[in-house]
């Protein structure tokens, strides 16, 4: 079987060592981290990389995403399978579960995650992209900085600071920036261990229903509101 993974290149690590792994061919493309936080519209950009897969030279399309705030919703697959783990965020396929992930959120509160791949791409948080001095150059000050307010507020929510060490880091600099950047910002910090098997299942063929969805020829991706993250419908 020979695949073609697109991925966030914030799993990079993550990915190529399930490459690695693999028992067939992979050919891989990643994608610049926190598309759904772009100017460009996620979906779109996704659909266009999908669309130039060559049939006749793959079996399936994998993709190293998740619904990422719903930026996978409405991707098509037009002449090959696409298979996507049923998780909401990346920060479940670095768990193993989204299981997992959903518990520890709900016992932890408040809490921000890292992980080496965040870090060594970009560490910033941000939920638009926009600094104080381009909407105020927009907007004007005063709807300028309303807006930024509203765009960052969120940042006030969190307490916690929690770095997931999947055992692919080169050594401790990056735990040592997370335990940094949590005293920094006055967050308490908690370590915990990834589980990378979804990458293994994804790049491995190892496709159970429960983890994956798999979207044949002229279907596409539907986001859902139950345990099972993403659902297919025909495309009309």
């Amino acid at each position: 079987m020979r695949l073609k993974l697109i991925a966030c290149e914030m799993l990079s690590r993550e990915m190529c060592a399930a490459i690695s792994r693999a028992p067939g061919q992979v050919d891989f493309e990643f994608l610049p981290k926190a598309l759904h936080n772009l100017g460009r519209g996620m979906r779109s950009w996704l659909q266009e990389v999908v669309n130039a897969v060559d049939p006749d030279r793959y079996d399936a399309v994998v993709l190293g995403y998740a619904l990422c705030g719903n930026g996978v919703d409405g991707l098509a697959s037009r002449a090959v399978p696409l298979v996507i783990p049923r998780a909401h965020d990346c920060i479940a396929l670095l768990m193993g579960s989204r299981g997992r992930f959903r518990e520890y959120f709900e016992g932890n509160p408040g809490v921000y995650f890292r992980s080496t791949g965040w870090l060594e791409r970009g560490e910033d948080i941000q939920q638009a992209g926009y600094s104080l001095e381009e909407l105020t150059r927009h907007y004007g000050d005063e709807a300028g900085r309303y807006l930024f307010e509203q765009l960052n507020g969120y940042r006030s929510a969190y307490r916690q600071l929690t770095y997931i060490r999947t055992g692919l880091e080169p050594d401790g600099r990056f735990e040592q920036q997370a335990r940094a950047e949590a005293a920094r910002r006055g967050w308490k910090f908690d370590l915990v261990e990834g589980d990378l098997r979804l990458f293994d299942q994804l790049i491995g063929g190892d496709w159970d229903d429960r983890d994956f969805l798999v979207v044949p020829p002229g279907w596409r991706v539907r986001a859902c509101y139950d345990d099972g993250v993403l659902d297919k419908e025909p495309v009309s």
